[in-house]
């Protein structure tokens, strides 16, 4: 009953400036919260960012300063803007959502992932 949409990925040269998207099934107001993790090649899946219902957001250490997380209710959609990237950004974006089901179980949903890759 929930899908999440990424889109926005590309290819960027280092120093650029990228907004990813995603698009949830229903209000992000419905989940406690919901972030971003990346995942690059021979590496575990790391959080990147995270907002949570009252709005509250936190950041790897790795990414503070230079990306931001927000969110349009109105569009049921959350972005993630990243500035002055760096190769070692290069990574699949997943979008995620944590919330509980009709029998308030918690639950983790995710995207399928848009690739983001950092090079000149």
């Amino acid at each position: 009953q929930v899908q999440l949409v990424e889109s926005g990925g590309s290819l960027v040269q280092p120093g650029g400036s990228l907004r990813l998207s995603c698009a949830a099934s229903r209000s992000p107001l419905s989940f406690n919260a919901m972030g971003w993790y990346r995942q690059a090649p021979g590496k575990e899946r790391e959080s990147v960012a995270s907002i949570t219902t009252g709005g509250t957001t936190n950041y790897a250490d790795s990414v503070k300063g230079r990306f931001t997380i927000s969110r349009d209710d109105a569009k049921n959609t959350v972005y993630l803007q990243m500035n002055s990237l760096k190769p070692e950004d290069t990574a699949v974006y997943y979008c995620n959502a944590r919330g509980r089901d009709s029998v308030y179980t918690l639950r983790n949903y995710w995207g399928q992932g848009t690739q983001v890759t950092v090079s000149s």
